[in-house]
């Protein structure tokens, strides 16, 4: 079984009726899974399967709906795996021992 023969079963069992373009969802899936990171691969297909169903799978949006996908993730600018630092705890050094008179916030 090929893929195509998959995803004509997968659709029958899916109950759907529509046309994949598996290379544009392998493409995004990729680039997702590289510049993101694995787990991105998934849920970003997921939800661009989403993002078509709620414009009619018109497959001309649905191209441009991956496109600006695929520049989000091109774009990424964390390595896989990389920490979010909005989640990151940095500790505050303790100058307090240190005198700032005169400091000026233009040196920093």
């Amino acid at each position: 079984m090929n893929l195509h023969d998959w995803i004509d079963e997968l659709c029958d069992a899916l109950d759907i009726e529509v046309e994949v373009d598996e290379a544009l969802v392998l493409d995004l899936a990729r680039i997702a899974a590289h510049n993101v990171q694995r787990p991105a691969a998934p849920i970003t297909t997921y939800l661009l399967g989403y993002a078509a169903a709620s414009h009619a799978a018109d497959p001309l949006r649905t191209e441009q709906l991956a496109g600006a996908a695929t520049a989000l993730a091109d774009a990424w600018d964390r390595p896989a795996g990389a920490v979010d630092p909005v989640e990151v705890d940095y500790a505050i050094p303790d100058d307090s021992g240190v005198d700032h008179t005169g400091d000026s916030l233009d040196e920093f």
